[in-house]
């Protein structure tokens, strides 16, 4: 069976916080909330981007920068699901299964 590349696993984990952001009534949601939602979503797709990006550079300096990129925004998602926890946007367990996943795609990236 073939690895998966980046871009699928960041396909995937877009998926899975999608699915739970789907149940979020965004309307009816406080400011905060609401804020966090919208940023959560758009770092899924700049973070989806950027591994499609890594995936298909054409060369090693583009691919480590397009790595650096994917980092950074990864991080920068697992502390935007780590607050969307506090406001019960997230349970315990999607944190864990985010985390895991995410810190599986940092390191697929090195």
């Amino acid at each position: 069976m073939a690895a998966k590349t980046s871009f699928d696993q960041a396909k995937e984990l877009s998926n899975q916080l999608m699915g739970i952001l789907s149940q979020v009534d965004i309307d009816d949601a406080p400011r905060e909330e609401r804020t966090l939602v919208v940023s959560i979503k758009r770092q899924l797709e700049d973070v989806r981007l950027d591994a499609r990006d890594y995936d298909f550079a054409e060369t090693r300096v583009e691919q480590q920068q397009n790595a650096a990129g994917a980092k950074k925004g990864l991080e920068t998602l697992q502390a935007m699901v780590l607050k969307a926890s506090e406001y019960n946007l997230f349970g315990a367990v999607d944190v864990a299964h985010a985390s895991a996943r995410i810190q599986q795609l940092i390191s697929n990236l090195e």
